[in-house]
């Protein structure tokens, strides 16, 4: 067996989309179940669509995400340079394409956009290009080169018979070679198209698996018509299905979708949106969901990609991450959340406390703050709050059970939550109540909240005995 080799493409156009990750992924866990190589390669020959930082961007998502690339632009290889406008100039695709029109296998197309244009409008709908150039003979040809008439190479394609090709998700796909247009391999800027420069890469630095998205299957017969006329092995092919936003739009940047440092930014892991993506299309035979990077590896099979688009939901991927928060090693995830923390009550509460508090509630990161806040201080609520039934309790009752928490909490000398909890405990059993219905007033009082991270023995220990009994008697006070 050949070694894998995969490779992922991006253009740095902006942001890492959804979508562009789990094509790194799935190339990334192709290579590596079989201890093959994964390959970076910076497509940059569309130079009006390159955004600045974009390639640090594909860098850093990478590196984040733990997709390590065997080769690219940033760590070599032998089969660099690895970025495309590079390539360019070191004159490969021109090489190529020329070599191509010496094999009669393509052909030089001295046509303006108007003379393209104006076959367009004649054929309306039905608009195929029938290019004029292919009857030039050698000696119109060299005239024209000769005096630096601008031209295109296009590939010459037989206008009978079909061409067929594999994609291990989609099966075996034919077309007829009427409906492929002769495409345009190198422009007349002397850069090659997409298409083009796709292929010559693919082919050079032995990619033997291109994975890709749906959208280019329609693409796969020009490519291969072009494989063919050099006469090169044919990749397989592994077509991936769409991420979908719902059941008929597209996620998509252009669209404002979330990408992926959008996510990072709202307080996702990066471990958890690989994890989910890695589901958006691809169904493991276990019945599970949690994996790490190295089980994806082992467990991914291209034959269970589906067909059908994926529908990203954010709902799913927010519970996902929340238990990665739960299930993380305590002091990484103290490290993740202390920011958060200090970011709203500063440095004047215990943070381990209040992050062992929201532990079992956060889900992402950046809800922390609004889940935390009222540890700045109690804002405005209506006693109606009281009413709890599961508590059993009613404003009336809070009042004579705060009362009660209060004269316990003021003769207590050890302050933590184990000591909090068993005198109030003792309280409730002393005057007949159920714990919930001691606990549930205090709650209110101290976070003026019917559901707050921890409960009321919790948040008493991480305010202190004197804001705790302060805070007990402001709410006393509007009972």
């Amino acid at each position: 067996m050949e070694k894998i080799r995969t490779r992922f493409a991006p253009s740095p156009t902006g942001y890492m989309h959804i979508g562009n990750l789990r094509t790194a992924l799935y190339a990334y866990l192709i290579a590596k179940k079989d201890d093959g190589d994964f390959i970076l390669r910076i497509e940059d020959t569309d130079q009006g669509r390159l955004v600045e930082g974009a390639v640090n961007i594909i860098y850093e998502t990478l590196k984040q995400c733990g997709l390590k690339h065997d080769e690219g632009p940033d760590v070599g290889g032998d089969f660099g340079p690895y970025v495309q406008s590079e390539r360019m100039r070191s004159g490969i695709y021109s090489e190529y394409a020329h070599k191509l029109v010496e094999m009669g296998k393509a052909h030089y197309c001295f046509c303006k956009e108007e003379d393209i244009e104006a076959q367009r409008e004649k054929a309306g709908d039905s608009f195929y290009f029938v290019d004029p150039c292919k009857l030039l003979d050698e000696k119109q040809i060299k005239e024209k080169l000769d005096t630096g008439e601008p031209y295109v190479i296009r590939l010459n394609v037989e206008q009978e018979g079909t061409t067929s090709f594999n994609d291990e998700v989609y099966g075996t796909i034919t077309v007829e070679n009427k409906t492929l247009d002769e495409m345009v391999l190198l422009k007349s800027d002397g850069f090659p198209t997409y298409n083009f420069a796709n292929v010559i890469d693919d082919h050079l630095m032995q990619i033997s698996d291109v994975v890709r998205g749906n959208e280019y299957l329609s693409s796969a017969p020009k490519y291969n018509l072009i494989y063919e006329a050099f006469g090169w092995d044919i990749p397989r092919y592994i077509h991936c299905p769409p991420v979908m936003k719902d059941e008929h739009q597209k996620l998509s940047k252009r669209n404002g979708d979330a990408s992926f440092q959008d996510l990072l930014a709202k307080g996702y892991l990066p471990e958890a949106v690989l994890n989910y993506i890695a589901l958006l299309g691809w169904a493991p035979s276990e019945d599970r969901e949690i994996y790490s990077l190295d089980e994806l590896c082992k467990a991914f099979d291209v034959k269970r990609i589906g067909t059908t688009g994926a529908i990203f939901d954010i709902d799913k991927l927010t519970w996902m991450n929340g238990v990665y928060l739960r299930n993380m090693d305590l002091d990484k995830y103290y490290e993740l959340t202390r920011p958060y923390i200090t970011e709203t009550v500063g440095d004047k509460l215990d943070h381990e406390l209040i992050a062992n508090a929201i532990h079992d509630r956060v889900n992402i990161l950046s809800e922390i703050a609004d889940m935390i806040s009222f540890f700045n201080g109690v804002q405005p609520f209506d006693n109606e709050i009281y009413n709890n039934k599961k508590a059993k309790t009613d404003p009336q009752l809070s009042k004579t059970i705060l009362e009660a928490d209060l004269t316990a909490l003021e003769n207590l000398d050890s302050w933590n939550n184990d000591s909090i909890f068993t005198v109030l405990a003792n309280k409730a059993a002393e005057l007949g109540y159920k714990n919930i219905t001691m606990m549930y007033p205090l709650q209110v009082a101290l976070s003026g909240r019917s559901v707050a991270p921890g409960g009321a023995t919790a948040i008493a220990e991480i305010l202190g005995k004197v804001e705790t009994i302060s805070r007990i008697k402001d709410a006393l006070s509007r009972l």
